[in-house]
């Protein structure tokens, strides 16, 4: 079973979300409900997929969430999504 990190964008708050999950589709229906999101994404609404990441495993997807949330930049964030080899690197790091 692969686990992801996902990095989701709200256009209404102009922000990210970072996660992890072994469910993508379900994960962001959780997200965009206003019945079920009781968390901080619920004023975000609507949220799309900006990018995810395959993980092995999901201590390997929670060590990649938890680098990726230490960053805490939008720029850190679109370099993972154009430059796949760094997703290689960091997802080596803690393999």
């Amino acid at each position: 079973m692969a686990f992801f990190v996902y990095i989701i964008y709200s256009k209404s708050i102009d922000r990210f979300y970072v996660g992890e999950t072994p469910n993508i589709e379900q994960r962001l229906k959780y997200h965009n409900s206003p019945k079920l999101n009781t968390n901080s994404t619920k004023s975000g609404m609507p949220w799309e997929v900006f990018m995810t990441i395959s993980c092995d495993t999901r201590t390997i997807a929670r060590k990649v969430e938890k680098h990726i949330k230490r960053m805490k930049s939008r720029k850190y964030y679109y370099n993972l999504k154009q430059y796949p080899e760094l997703v290689k690197k960091v997802i080596t790091k803690y393999s």
